[in-house]
């Protein structure tokens, strides 16, 4: 596939490309300077009219009476006029009386004021110019440009004045370019995309047949599964401009900034086209009109929604510009968002599954030198459920680890203990546990072990540790999948609950006692027998009904608040059918430790020794105790 632009000589697609945008007189940052302005000239004015109102102009020959009467209070003289305030009051609001003239050339009235004792001052007439600018415009501008140095100190001033500036992110063609190459495990989303890859780089090939390019794709999915980088390896393929912003940075404390950063990136992007327009994180903008706190249609946020439902409907396709946007957590977002015209493709990224998660693997560590026993796909069975932002941090802390341990290569004892960090924390050894303490964890963890490798549905432990991890988990059982699983039984529920109960039960038996190492045990296994009777219908006394109203849909693990739709007796029968549940996961996993303990005295004794064992070793244990 080619992933340059178009070459010399070839026939560009029948698509308006603009050179520029031209923008109105009224939206250009200088209209706002005129009007300030404007507005300053304007209440200069105003104010020296409301000065000459205050007065009342008397001729010269009235002023001169007034001097000889003695009824000047004071005066101010200049060259073009005098004002002052009489010592006669105003009959209608008893208040001094304020009067200004014009003088003659009368060289003899500083002396006649003296005479009769008037307080006089002399000016020179000024230059209202001067005088505005000394008293509006520099103070004023002072202010502005130790306002606007200040907010650059504190990084708040962004590219334009008080953060209103755009901040969407061009990437240059100097960086290194991502490609379908560079992304793995997702297949599916990835063939979707090819095909705007194909718009974007020749829209004629559709719109001969009087189709056009999607408008917006969507990508939805958990975080870490590589949406971002799959939206990057879109534009490397079609060599366009890639425009990135994420939603958070639309929205700023003054309202109409968000609308304004949505206007001027479709500008920049028709400008740019073919390019695409990507949205990181669409849900801080795009959340459902009228939820939160915030029931009007007024703030900022729902504006710059409008703006941007606006832009999307108003772009022509033929143009060239894909409109991209990511988030994982679609089931809060605007239905106009995501209706057609709109974002007309909706794409999952979802969690990889084991294949995937070896390919993603190989992708992270291309570039890392490994010993001949690393083996991938185990690695890849040891961590069902992760992303590929999870595996790329065991690459990478596989890789830290043989640095430190001075490797001259990366062990498959790297990746084991580089996977243990991540699910279980790292290693805490100085943390010393007492002997007691140490058989007792010894035994727990042996108990979970014998009752998985017992049941029938249980996956095969790969790994036992009773060292510390993390901060409070005094020792785990490692179980490897065999298989991908998308689908759980109820025997699989009801042996989960006895493997999670296994450890609490082997204190019961051993010590007649139980600690407060079972409480996540607890937890997980209660959560399991409430889920089968309230949402999967697993309860022959309930019958196939869920109960508890959720207030938005559950999806990709997302759960928002439930409701209560169900009367007390209902909820009393849901206890008892989970505690019955529970009851039973307890009987059964005292039944199995029970008839194997000389099994678990030999597995928790080989575990107290060696703190780490393998599942090979736990095989051999099973295997010696059942022949003799």
């Amino acid at each position: 596939m080619n992933k340059s632009n178009y070459a010399l000589g070839d026939k560009k697609p029948d698509i308006e490309i603009n050179k520029s945008v031209e923008r109105k007189f009224w939206q250009r940052p200088d209209f706002n300077l005129i009007l300030y302005v404007l507005f300053m000239l304007a209440s200069f004015y105003l104010w020296q009219g409301y000065e000459q109102e205050q007065r009342t102009e008397i001729p010269y020959s009235e002023f001169l009476e007034h001097v000889n009467k003695k009824e000047i209070k004071e005066a101010v003289i200049t060259e073009k006029y005098i004002a002052g305030t009489l010592t006669l009051k105003d009959e209608k609001n008893q208040q001094p009386r304020h009067f200004i003239t014009i003088p003659l050339a009368d060289t003899q009235l500083a002396e006649k004021l003296e005479q009769q004792g008037v307080k006089y001052t002399v000016r020179h007439s000024s230059n209202w110019l001067s005088n505005f600018i000394a008293n509006w415009v520099l103070p004023f501008g002072l202010i502005f440009l130790l306002w606007g140095w200040m907010a650059k100190r504190m990084g708040s001033m962004g590219k334009g004045f008080l953060n209103i500036g755009n901040k969407v992110h061009i990437h240059p063609d100097s960086l290194p370019k991502v490609t379908f190459d560079d992304v793995a495990g997702v297949e599916e989303a990835k063939l979707e995309l090819k095909e705007g890859v194909d718009f974007l780089k020749d829209p004629t090939r559709i719109q001969r047949l009087g189709g056009h390019m999607p408008k917006g794709l969507l990508l939805v999915g958990p975080p870490g599964t590589g949406k971002t980088l799959l939206a990057r390896a879109v534009a490397g393929e079609a060599g366009v401009p890639f425009f990135n912003i994420s939603g958070s940075e639309f929205i700023e404390m003054f309202v109409g900034v968000g609308a304004a950063r949505v206007r001027e990136m479709f500008e920049q992007a028709r400008a740019k086209a073919p390019c695409i327009i990507f949205i990181d994180e669409l849900d801080a903008i795009g959340r459902a009109r009228g939820a939160g706190p915030v029931m009007g249609g007024h703030d900022e946020r729902e504006q710059t929604l409008n703006q941007l439902l606006t832009e999307m409907d108003g772009f022509d396709p033929s143009i060239g510009v894909v409109v991209m946007a990511a988030t994982n957590r679609p089931e809060i977002l605007d239905k106009a968002l995501l209706r057609a015209g709109r974002f007309d493709r909706q794409i999952v990224v979802d969690k990889p599954d084991l294949n995937a998660r070896r390919e993603i693997l190989k992708l992270h560590t291309r570039h890392i030198t490994m010993a001949h026993d690393v083996d991938l796909q185990v690695v890849a069975q040891r961590t069902p459920g992760f992303v590929g932002a999870d595996l790329a941090n065991i690459a990478n802390e596989a890789a830290i680890r043989a640095v430190r341990e001075n490797h001259d290569a990366v062990t498959m004892k790297d990746f084991e203990d580089a996977i243990d960090r991540v699910i279980a924390g790292p290693e805490k050894r100085h943390r010393a546990l007492s002997a007691k303490e140490k058989k007792r964890v010894a035994f727990h963890e042996s108990g979970h072990t014998l009752v998985a490798e017992t049941v029938p549905t249980g996956e095969p432990v790969h790994k036992v540790s009773i060292i510390p991890h993390g901060v409070a988990a005094l020792g785990y059982t490692l179980q490897l999948p065999v298989e991908e699983k998308f689908l759980t039984t109820e025997k699989e529920f009801k042996d989960q609950i006895a493997i999670l109960l296994g450890g609490r039960v082997a204190e019961e038996i051993v010590f007649g006692d139980v600690s407060s190492g079972a409480q996540n045990d607890l937890e997980r296994a209660s959560e399991i027998a409430r889920g089968m009777v309230t949402q999967l219908g697993m309860s022959k006394k309930l019958g196939p009904l869920t109960y508890g109203q959720r207030e938005s849909l559950q999806f990709l693990g997302v759960q928002e608040h439930e409701e209560r739709n169900f009367s007390e007796a209902t909820a009393q029968l849901i206890d008892q059918e989970a505690k019955s549940l529970v009851e039973e996961g307890h009987q059964r996993a005292t039944e199995i430790l029970t008839g194997m303990r000389p099994t678990l005295d030999a597995l928790a004794a080989l575990l107290d020794e060696k703190e780490v064992i393998s599942g090979d070793e736990v095989t051999q244990v099973i295997s010696k105790q059942q022949s003799s």
